[in-house]
């Protein structure tokens, strides 16, 4: 019988008793290994007793499609689904709400621009042509409150040199009279006794309007101009700088009282315009309500222009001239699924989507049609059911992950 044969390499490689440590420390490792992977969800493990998958055989796909409860990362599922663990829905900041269906306001969105007021805006312009001046205060700057009646700038008129050496041969033409006239009332008073009370006066009365035509024409040769302002309120443009040369009418200062605005908008149908209610627009995360004032009897490129009022210290950020989106309430409702307007999202195609959560880790997409309920609401009237669990917060998140 022959002794057993032993690998000469193992005895000279491997010491005695080493040979089972090195098997250990070889299935420590691998069991991190498997570890790691599990926990970054890039190994899902086979339930005990499930059949292996082995070339040439297909056991089903049934775990890939319905992942377990908090296991795996996020990922879109075959049916266009997406599995979105727990802990990834608190990172993403999913919030999600009962859809409720019912009747609300009908409603449509309309672009407007905001106008001034025409009782709480002014415009200041120089009647004649000149220098500008500092004011007492000195010259305004744009964001700067000032108050009705204040000076906001003076203009020194500028006249032409042969305008103002004849005016200056009048003024002197008009003090000779003066002193001829001074000397004859003076005379005629000494004579009172004998000269009729009737030329006494006559001469008064020549010397006064003689001192009056002094006083104008010497008034308009040195006279300067203050720019007023119209109304109280912020300065929203300012063009005058100190030694500017400005024509008459040229447009210097605009005031406007920020608290008070008009949004003005245009519709092409003349029957929505007859069922405007009121209106709203979105501000800062707000809905700030408009009043309507009324509707146009011009058309106006062919649009029946709407005016709104919009009035309290909401829209002091609004700028004249900026265009905003106006949400229009009409008269009469409809039926549907009213949704913060943070639930709808867009797909690849660029439709309007929510996302329906129908276990407590898949969400679905579903294609919607919606109309505008207010500033901050949409209604959906095709797509979504009563009672279905929709997500508010994080929609446009959910279809980001692949």
């Amino acid at each position: 019988m022959s002794a057993p044969r032993h690998d000469e390499r193992d005895a000279v490689a491997t010491p005695a008793g080493a040979r089972p440590e090195r098997r250990a420390v070889r299935a420590v490792a691998a069991l991190r290994t498997v570890a790691l992977l599990v926990a970054a969800g890039g190994l899902a493990l086979a339930p005990a007793g499930a059949p292996e998958a082995h070339e040439g055989h297909d056991h089903g796909d049934a775990a890939a499609a319905s992942p377990a409860p908090g296991s795996g990362a996020p990922r879109r599922l075959p049916d266009g689904s997406l599995f979105l663990p727990k802990a990834s829905q608190r990172l993403v900041g999913v919030r999600t709400v009962v859809a409720t269906e019912g009747e609300q306001s009908r409603s449509v969105e309309l672009p407007g621009l905001v106008a001034i007021e025409p009782d709480a805006a002014g415009r200041v312009q120089s009647t004649v042509p000149g220098r500008i001046e500092p004011g007492p205060r000195g010259l305004p700057s744009i964001g700067q409150k000032v108050a009705r009646g204040q000076v906001l700038a003076i203009v020194r008129p500028s006249i032409d040199p042969v305008a103002r050496s004849n005016q200056a041969a009048a003024l002197a033409e008009l003090e000779a009279s003066r002193t001829l006239a001074a000397a004859r009332v003076e005379r005629l008073r000494g004579l009172a006794d004998t000269v009729p009370r009737k030329e006494i006066d006559a001469a008064a009365s020549e010397l006064a309007s003689l001192d009056g035509r002094i006083r104008a024409v010497s008034g308009g040769l040195a006279a300067a101009e203050p720019l007023l302002a119209p109304v109280a309120g912020v300065v929203a443009r300012a063009d005058a700088v100190a030694g500017q040369v400005v024509d008459a009418r040229e447009l210097l200062f605009e005031i406007v009282d920020p608290t008070r605005l008009r949004i003005e908008a245009t519709v092409a149908d003349v029957a929505i315009a007859a069922q405007v209610a009121d209106a709203s627009i979105a501000l800062g995360g707000r809905t700030v309500p408009l009043a309507f004032v009324g509707a146009g009897r011009v058309l106006r490129e062919q649009t029946v222009p709407l005016v709104f009022r919009a009035r309290g210290p909401a829209i002091a950020s609004l700028s004249v001239g900026q265009p905003v989106a106006l949400t229009v309430r009409l008269s009469g409702t409809a039926r549907g699924v009213a949704l913060p307007a943070s639930a709808l999202a867009r797909n690849a195609s660029n439709e309007p989507v929510v996302w329906v959560k129908t276990a407590p880790e898949r969400f679905e997409p579903r294609r919607v049609r919606v109309e505008p309920l207010d500033a901050s609401r949409v209604r959906v009237v095709e797509g979504l059911a009563g009672g279905e669990r929709v997500v508010t917060d994080g929609a446009p998140l959910l279809g980001q992950f692949r």
